[in-house]
């Protein structure tokens, strides 16, 4: 376990030096290889060390996460070409690599709760050092607030179990029985802010809108996937309380998911369209980690990596177009097809990814995740229905408004793309697609 962290921290000296952005790129590439080949498949924690060790929940959201960093670098080589500040860009990068990997590989929660609020601090960096515009101050500050305040009372229910059985190591714990109702909501709160749920999901399409393309894609990537694996660890400690609360949760998330799908018909801005998207797909994985069955979180598992190669690669979609015209306002990117036909076929891939078509992963989850919800109460497909029939729908939207039409006056040149653009939509869209032959793994 230690090898692969140590791999990591010996990458941040190299950022001191001059011109090691292709160097740290290609090093960072080198080992998320390296941790794919070590692959383990069992259901019990390995590769133990003093405080890390991981089971396959973990190690395939860490492998998304070295995948994600990785890909961050790709796509923002505006930062490397105008020369702002790079070296520190990529420090930043690498600390946020650091804090993922160990809260993805904590065995303990005091550990995990530590990691995931430090993960806080470089997303924070990265949206106010390389946002676009001057609002990021605010969404900075929305993204903090929002954590911090409902994270807050985790630690001190922490403290509490702590108190209760004298260790916090995943393994030992056990399910409290009807302890209080507090606790049980302090204890999941922190996890459904982060995941986000419906209603306190204002922070996510602000800090998306601000952010610039790296964070987008380790914040559509990366970090809402902290909140559904905080839940499946600590479903251990409360499915007592969770059997008789959880179905609140789930009918929130699955009625938010639809109403914040009507949200997206009317977005006019690329990015808040794909964030929104982000918090219709995550209520889905809310309500399959709700049921606590194993359909339930293998399926939210699936759905989580799925959606994380999906919307990642739909951001740097839109940042492309943004790099290109200066806007990403839907009105102004309209009939693309003209301008850059061969992007058009990446947008239309990705577009179907994220509306859950065959072969991606996206459907694998989805269909899982149909089961575990729909044998928790037969009444919730109506509500199914309407998620599966409107995420097509604003996808199609996004889709046929951007690329189709009469192309705005204004847009009197535009370059086809790069190599780097293509090779980095190839390695989002590639691995969503490929993973699905290998769906079982997601259900040992």
């Amino acid at each position: 376990m230690l090898k692969y962290l140590l791999m990591i921290v010996f990458l941040t000296p190299l950022c001191l030096l001059n011109n090691s952005w292709w160097l740290v790129h290609s090093l960072m590439f080198l080992s998320s290889f390296i941790f794919m080949i070590c692959f383990y498949s069992y259901c019990d924690f390995n590769m133990i060390s003093y405080y890390f060790g991981f089971d396959y929940f973990s190690f395939s959201l860490i492998l998304l996460s070295f995948w994600i960093c990785s890909l961050m670098i790709t796509a923002s080589g505006s930062v490397y070409l105008s020369s702002y500040h790079p070296n520190f860009f990529v420090f930043m990068v690498l600390f946020l690599l650091i804090m993922l990997y160990c809260s993805f590989s904590s065995l303990s929660l005091l550990s995990f709760y530590i990691f995931f609020e430090s993960s806080l601090i470089p997303t924070l960096l990265l949206i106010l050092g390389w946002g676009y515009q001057p609002e990021r101050l605010q969404a900075g500050i929305y993204l903090i607030f929002y954590t911090l305040f409902a994270s807050l009372p985790l630690l001190l229910v922490l403290f509490k179990v702590y108190s209760y059985v004298n260790t916090l190591y995943f393994s030992l714990l056990f399910d409290f029985g009807s302890y209080y109702f507090m606790f049980y909501v302090f204890m999941i709160l922190a996890f459904l802010v982060k995941m986000p749920m419906f209603l306190v999901h204002l922070w996510l399409p602000k800090a998306h809108v601000e952010a610039p393309i790296s964070g987008s894609m380790i914040l559509a990537g990366v970090l809402l996937k902290l909140g559904g694996y905080g839940i499946f660890r600590v479903m251990k400690v409360i499915s007592f309380l969770g059997l008789k609360f959880n179905y609140f949760w789930l009918s929130l998330s699955l009625s938010g998911g639809v109403i914040v799908s009507f949200i997206c018909f009317r977005q006019v801005d690329l990015k808040s369209l794909i964030a929104y998207s982000s918090v219709a797909h995550m209520s889905m994985v809310i309500g399959g980690l709700m049921t606590m069955n194993w359909w339930g979180c293998m399926g939210s598992l699936s759905l989580m990596i799925g959606h994380g190669l999906c919307s990642s690669g739909l951001f740097c979609l839109s940042n492309i177009i943004y790099e290109r015209l200066g806007s990403r306002s839907l009105l102004i990117n309209k009939g693309m097809i003209n301008l850059m036909p061969s992007m058009a076929l990446w947008w239309f891939l990705l577009s179907s990814c994220n509306m859950a078509s065959p072969p991606s992963l996206n459907l694998v989850g989805e269909l899982s995740l149909l089961n575990s919800i729909m044998s928790w109460s037969s009444f919730s497909f109506l509500v199914l229905m309407f998620l599966s029939f409107f995420s097509a729908v604003y996808t199609l939207y996004m889709y046929s408004y951007s690329q189709h039409g009469s192309y705005f006056a204004g847009v009197y040149t535009c370059s086809l793309g790069y190599l780097r653009e293509y090779h980095l939509l190839f390695l989002h869209w590639f691995p969503l697609n490929i993973l699905c032959l290998k769906g079982e793994y997601f259900f040992v």
